[in-house]
């Protein structure tokens, strides 16, 4: 019997977001496409009963759930200096929160280490992160260069970014995302979209205020656009009605022009895509961009930063709007979402490109792309 400990605090973060949807997904799909004699245990820090529960619920075929003393804050502290109370074996880890320690890497193929990197935002944009994230995501990264038999990246382009940064070489591994199962149009979509008060014709974009996303770019370039074109909704639990006023001000908009929607279940979510004129993601640095997946998903037009990673994952299925000149920027997303949001063959034509553009991303791929990984350990 061969056993896959996975590592599933990300599940527990109380709001659907990127981290929480992969976590689960991946060790869903993990459980759903394993190789016959293969089982997945899940690992997770002292939690509640409840969230113990959650991932009962959420995972019923585990073999198992190893529940450290430690909560994520001590576990955090234990993991970064060394000190690594979880057991040994085959370790998969989505994010680079993993008890990473010295093992025999050569000789001893039952106990191996692959851990997650996403992006390399802590190293390319310091400064739009805390001191504290940065240091530990450094901290982490050069104990996986030290101890991890693999490191688990989403795209060419960020393996290109680490692996000049990092010097990982064979190491890394791309596996590509996917979207959420949880993600389809509820049957009371109606009765949601009258409750969130969803205007007719809309944008939508997700993310948060940090300058990562890109939502002050986004704001400015929709103020230069006509007074007619759609109005912009944001998803993002830092987007609460009402509280993107500040922001709106500075760009010079009508409060009317922008709805702050903040986090959103799946349902809800689902809902806003479904309805969605056009989607736009103004992010600007590398990362695999899931959003834009969810967007192709549901047939929604894509206006998106050419970022490397996006131009990878998207293809020709998006409208990319170039980042040379950032101060410039604005008034090419404006031009951008202009043309789209004025042509229906276009939308026509870009709803079906992205459509079939998120087919080629699964969670089967993804999970046997892990499985392989480990095999090849």
């Amino acid at each position: 019997m061969t056993t896959l400990n996975v590592i599933l605090d990300d599940m527990l973060t109380g709001v659907p977001d990127g981290a929480s949807r992969y976590t689960g997904e991946l060790a869903g799909a993990l459980l759903d496409y394993a190789p016959v004699g293969c089982y997945v245990h899940g690992m997770v820090s002292s939690s509640t009963e409840a969230q113990y529960q959650v991932i009962a619920d959420q995972l019923p075929g585990l073999s198992g759930l190893f529940k450290s003393a430690l909560v994520r804050r001590d576990l955090t502290r234990a993991w970064q200096h060394g000190f690594t109370p979880f057991p040994a074996g085959m370790l998969h880890a989505p994010s680079l929160f993993a008890p990473l320690r010295r093992h025999d890497r050569v000789n001893d193929r039952s106990s191996q280490i692959a851990v997650t990197i996403h992006d390399a935002v802590a190293w390319t944009h310091p400064e739009y992160l805390s001191p504290r994230e940065v240091a530990w995501t450094k901290a982490m990264a050069l104990r996986a260069v030290r101890y991890a038999d693999a490191v688990v990246v989403p795209t060419h382009a960020v393996a290109a970014e680490l692996n000049e940064l990092l010097r990982l070489g064979s190491r890394t591994r791309v596996i590509e995302t996917a979207v959420s199962a949880n993600l389809k149009t509820p049957d009371d979509a109606e009765e949601r979209a009258e409750r969130l008060a969803l205007p007719e014709r809309f944008l939508v974009t997700v993310g948060d205020s940090s300058p990562l996303h890109g939502i002050d770019y986004l704001l400015s370039a929709l103020a230069k656009t006509p007074k007619g074109a759609p109005p912009l909704v944001v998803v993002g639990a830092e987007y609460e009605p009402g509280l993107l006023g500040a922001a709106v001000v500075r760009a010079g908009l009508d409060s009317g022009r922008v709805i702050g929607l903040g986090a959103l279940d799946d349902a809800d979510y689902s809902t806003v895509l479904s309805r969605a004129t056009a989607s736009v993601y103004p992010g600007l640095t590398n990362g695999f961009g899931t959003p834009v997946l969810e967007a192709f998903s549901f047939g929604v037009p894509v206006i998106h930063a050419a970022t490397p990673s996006l131009v990878e994952v998207v293809g020709d299925a998006g409208v990319p709007v170039g980042m040379d000149d950032l101060q410039s920027y604005p008034e090419q997303l404006a031009e951008a979402i202009t043309r789209v949001a004025d042509d229906d063959e276009l939308r026509k034509t870009l709803s079906i490109l992205g459509s079939d553009r998120a087919r080629l991303f699964t969670w089967r791929a993804a999970a046997e792309g892990v499985w392989q990984l480990h095999a090849d350990l």
